[in-house]
């Protein structure tokens, strides 16, 4: 930094704050950025976003504190996690603001998704129809409903049309809960291990308090269970129906998934808000990269040394839960594709080369591409996810 003021000139973007115990929680909600600061570094922010000169804020803060701040290297730090717009009236490079999903979709127009009596009637109505099973046993849900045709690629092609209109009603309610909380939010695929996801980046909501938060990651679940509870209610009403058991099924095995929390699915998030933790799954990811580490006898530093004692304890249980749960969940896909994919896959092939009409030969190469689709999917999405972090 110069002597001349003139020059110390600062602009920063937008900001967001939340009180976070002893700690803020400061970042843009554009980007989607945020990280832990004391309560002096936000003193900081505010003064340099007042345009107080940097050594005059470091003099500040030492008469207000008596903290010396290394103000040339927190402005740096600044820069590099994109909080800096301009430094001395040149431009800082930043990533862009994050593209928003159905952007016309403005707060006051689904503000209604925050309202505790639709939350109560939604939750009534999923208990209810829950209990219908208990009342008509004959109506208990079991993963034939799934089979609701005689011919295997009309199940393949329904289930698969069926699972990805009910994956973007969960990923709507996410969003416009959001929105209604003024968080943009992001619809995109991602990966979880195996599985190719529907996941809508909501990181904005750090900043909302906790109420908020809980009902952002929630809100998919809860519009699950009401779905599971409406089409049970429905066929208590009108008789069993093959269609709405399949719905039935397929979305409780949606719900089912959510449990495995080791994967970051939406109780995982309602798991790490509880347990006040910032970033569950890197630090416990990074405390089994060092357990390993040291149990080969290379050098490492325990990445939970910076964490509270309750904390670290916390990380420490959910990375014994992730590191099961991680080996159980791979060795299941393994068994899954030898024993079911690979046979299919084989079954089709060689119904596809010895094919006696043109129909069944479609309906081989039909199954060939629902079972090899969604896996070349998910390989190019998992290597633009990788790509992006090596960025």
């Amino acid at each position: 930094m110069t002597d001349d003021p003139a020059q110390d000139r600062i602009l920063l973007h937008p900001l967001g704050f939340r009180r976070d115990g002893t700690e803020w929680i400061v970042g843009r909600p554009d980007t989607g950025t945020f990280v832990t600061m004391p309560t002096a570094g936000v003193r900081v922010i505010h003064l340099l976003g007042a345009a107080v000169p940097p050594a005059e804020v470091r003099q500040r803060i030492h008469q207000e504190t008596g903290t010396l701040v290394e103000i040339d290297a927190f402005i740096d730090s600044l820069c590099r996690l994109g909080f800096v717009r301009s430094l001395n009236g040149q431009p800082v490079a930043s990533a862009p603001p994050a593209r928003s999903s159905l952007p016309r979709v403005k707060p006051d127009q689904v503000r209604w998704t925050l309202n505790p009596v639709l939350h109560a009637l939604l939750a009534a109505l999923a208990l209810t129809g829950l209990a219908v099973p208990l009342i008509q046993p004959q109506l208990r849900l079991h993963w034939t409903d799934l089979l609701w045709s005689n011919h295997g690629t009309a199940v393949l092609l329904g289930e698969a049309a069926l699972t990805w209109l009910l994956l973007m009603l969960h990923e709507l309610a996410h969003l416009f809960t959001a929105r209604a909380a003024g968080v943009p939010g992001t619809i995109r695929l991602g990966t979880r291990l195996q599985f190719l996801v529907v996941q809508t980046d909501v990181s904005g909501i750090w900043l909302s308090p906790r109420r908020t938060r809980i009902t952002v990651y929630l809100a998919g679940l809860l519009l699950d269970l009401s779905v599971v509870g409406c089409t049970l209610l429905t066929q208590l009403l009108t008789g069993p129906n093959r269609a709405l058991a399949a719905v039935a099924a397929t979305q409780l095995g949606a719900i089912l998934t959510e449990f495995m929390v080791f994967t970051r699915t939406d109780l995982y998030f309602v798991l790490q808000d509880l347990l006040g933790c910032r970033n569950l799954y890197h630090d416990a990811a990074a405390f089994v990269r060092f357990t390993l580490a040291r149990a080969s006898g290379r050098p490492a530093t325990d990445p939970l040394i910076g964490l509270s004692r309750p904390e670290g304890n916390r990380v420490r249980a959910y990375a014994v839960v992730m590191l099961l749960g991680s080996a159980a969940c791979l060795t299941m896909a393994a068994e899954a594709w030898h024993h079911v994919v690979w046979a299919m896959l084989t079954r089709a092939g060689g119904e596809l080369f010895h094919a006696t009409s043109w129909l069944s030969a479609l309906d081989a190469l039909t199954t060939i591409l629902l079972l090899l689709g969604p896996q070349a999917l998910w390989a190019t999405v998992w290597w633009r996810q990788r790509r992006s972090r090596h960025r």
